[in-house]
């Protein structure tokens, strides 16, 4: 049940009692017939300020190029990619295409715990690639990226980021069984992981990037 503050009741009728006796006053402080009655001159609010006018502040560099997480698998390829891939590798996103973007044991516990999504192309077959586009932080990314140069994988910058690959071929009682390969780019907040299977299309993790970071993509 709600207790009433017998306090606010009584500052309350107190205030009341005071609204009756202006209003009494005022009545009676009515002016006689002819007698003029002054207002008070009225002023109008100072204009805002330049300050309050301004545009917001510009973004830094570090938010002007943070990586918002694309909504579905097509808005990571350019038109062209996502043709070839549609061409050469169906279909997207198999439910039975469970390989991981990754083998590095690191990689594998921050895609546990980051906001990512996850694109794979081919069926559960030996041919094929899965891709992951994560969001991570600044220790997620070290860690990843050390972890890959341990592997000895070869890096090197690329569009304002670093690429890193690795390949190698499996066999079978001596027989080439298949060609299996990484590719991972880090940026700012922004780590693209891939894993192939006999499939390895040219420019593929460029591509991404390119279309993810359009004003960070190589000129040449």
């Amino acid at each position: 049940m709600a207790t009433i503050d017998r306090h606010a009741v009584r500052t309350a009728s107190a205030f009341a009692g005071v609204a009756l006796v202006v209003a009494a006053l005022a009545a009676c402080a009515t002016p006689p017939p002819g007698a003029s009655v002054s207002t008070p001159p009225t002023t109008s609010s100072p204009p805002p300020s330049s300050a309050a006018l301004s545009s917001p502040a510009p973004l830094s560099e570090d938010e002007a190029t943070a990586l918002v997480l694309p909504g579905a698998c097509e808005d990571i390829y350019s038109d062209a990619m996502f043709a070839h891939l549609t061409a050469t590798a169906p279909p997207l996103n198999d439910p039975g295409h469970t390989t991981p973007s990754t083998e590095l044991a690191a990689g594998r516990e921050v895609l546990d715990v980051a906001p990512s999504l996850r694109c794979t192309w081919g069926g559960p077959s030996e041919y094929g690639l899965s891709t992951n586009v994560t969001i991570v932080d600044a220790a997620q990314a070290a860690s990843v990226e050390q972890a890959a140069v341990e592997s000895g994988m070869t890096c090197k910058p690329h569009a304002e980021g670093t690429i890193c690959r690795t390949w190698e071929d499996l066999f079978v009682d001596g027989e080439l069984y298949a060609t299996v390969g990484e590719t991972h780019y880090f940026r700012d907040n922004g780590w693209v992981a891939t894993h192939w299977t006999n499939f390895a299309p040219e420019g593929y993790t460029e591509d991404i990037v390119a279309t993810l970071w359009p004003s960070l993509a190589p000129t040449e």
